[in-house]
């Protein structure tokens, strides 16, 4: 996409991305990555502790805490002259802040999941500034990471970082869930794991390639006084489950409106 891109921050998230797009092709030597506390870099990617006093890149991403950014944006002075275009992972950091700090003229917002290491990840992408090339350039870095789609407005950031955004962690307690219930019904432990993580992986890809929505799909499982029926009466009981989701985004959108209001 563009023969420099620098990545500051390679923890979690920003580590994920980086093997991704080297594991599809992208040549670690058009990599930099400033981070001062990273140890797992793939070779061939520079590794900085701190932004050098050099030309700056033509894309710069940012994938470290949205904290970090008063404490990052001093020392991108150095550079000589403004990276064309920044692309920003900080949950809640608008890009107002963004162009307020970095002075970049083109910004981008993108909030991926974690299972982007994969290629099996969500990103979601916005901006107000990049024109229709620079769109279809970021859109080809992100498409090796999964499901890349640009929504209408900046505001549904908060519901995507809450959805796609955290969404896996979610899951990931569900799974934990499922699992712990099958052992207290009698399964050995590891297995009733094994067991949960292959149906809700079966499911989701069951829901995936259907024409079916996924409450249908729930009804064809079901059969009329059934095990499975006899089951989602349970979920479904004054809507006990939708209360228990709707209230788990609510939360993770009210807290990425936080961090939106502590970054301005």
């Amino acid at each position: 996409m563009t023969h420099s891109i620098w990545l500051a921050g390679c923890g979690n998230m920003g580590g994920a991305m980086l093997r991704r797009w080297i594991d599809a092709g992208l040549d670690p030597a058009s990599m930099t990555v400033i981070d001062p506390v990273a140890t797992d870099v793939p070779e061939g990617v520079r590794h900085l502790a701190m932004p050098p006093a050099e030309s700056a890149p033509t894309l710069l991403v940012l994938a470290i805490k949205p904290q970090q950014l008063a404490e990052l944006a001093p020392l991108l002075s150095q550079w000589h002259g403004t990276p064309p275009m920044v692309l920003s992972i900080l949950a809640g950091v608008d890009a107002a802040t963004l162009r307020d700090r970095l002075g970049a003229p083109v910004i981008v917002r993108a909030m991926p999941n974690l299972p982007v290491l994969i290629g099996k990840g969500v990103v979601a992408l916005w901006s107000d500034t990049a024109n229709e090339a620079e769109r279809q350039s970021i859109t080809s870095l992100m498409r090796p990471l999964g499901l890349v789609e640009w929504v209408d407005s900046e505001p549904l950031f908060h519901a995507v970082t809450a959805l796609p955004g955290s969404g896996p962690g979610f899951v990931f307690r569900i799974i934990e869930a499922l699992a712990a219930a099958g052992d207290r019904a009698g399964l050995p432990a590891d297995q009733a794991l094994r067991f949960a993580i292959a149906t809700v992986e079966g499911a989701a890809a069951l829901a995936g390639d259907a024409s079916e929505t996924p409450r249908a799909l729930a009804n064809r499982v079901a059969s009329k006084g059934g095990t499975t029926q006899a089951g989602l009466d349970v979920l479904d009981e004054d809507g006990a489950l939708n209360r228990l989701i709707n209230d788990t985004i609510a939360a993770a959108a009210r807290r990425s409106r936080e961090l939106a209001d502590a970054a301005r």
